[in-house]
């Protein structure tokens, strides 16, 4: 039988970088990130015990580490930032056209960063899970939405972005 601190070393070993991961998206500051990484892992602590086991550990991680990256913004979770930084490629995953050149490209993934911005706090949620590669049943299980609901707004968000993003193209004369 494991002790609960061992259970813990466990969780955190197998999900730390998916805990920095969803910090990171929605913290502005590299310093900010680390301490809503603290909180996340505080938040695990307390609730380990109470762990049934009904989702599986990863689901259950990232539904407090989505919830917790939330609520540490507090009044400014509307206006919070979502950043990508290092891995500005992944939202690349967004953007259906693998033919662009590299400038065209970057412009589209920096647009498309700025565009997330500007989503409301579900919908950055919903985009920082798709970015993590989770399946829609996954997703919807953390956001608490049902999955047809999930796939639907999924839908509707990227559709919104690639519509914005062409406009930004037409204006820029890319």
């Amino acid at each position: 039988m494991t002790t609960k601190e061992e259970r813990f070393n466990k969780i955190v070993a197998d999900n730390e970088k998916r805990i920095r991961r969803i910090c990171r998206y929605y913290a502005p500051f590299e310093q900010d990130s680390d301490d809503m990484c603290q909180e996340v892992l505080v938040n695990i602590w307390k609730s380990l015990d109470n762990f049934r086991g009904d989702a599986a550990i990863s689901t259950w991680i990232y539904r407090i580490a989505v919830n917790t990256s939330l609520s540490f913004a507090g009044r400014s979770v509307k206006q919070a930032r979502f950043r990508v930084d290092a891995d500005l490629q992944q939202l690349g995953k967004l953007i259906d056209d693998d033919k662009s050149d590299y400038e065209l490209r970057e412009w589209q993934l920096d647009a498309m960063q700025t565009q997330i911005n500007q989503l409301s706090i579900i919908d950055k949620a919903l985009i920082s899970l798709v970015l993590e590669d989770l399946p829609g049943k996954e997703i919807a299980s953390i956001i608490g939405l049902t999955e047809p609901n999930v796939r639907v707004k999924l839908h509707r968000i990227k559709e919104t972005l690639r519509q914005s993003l062409q406009q930004q193209l037409n204006q820029q004369d890319l």
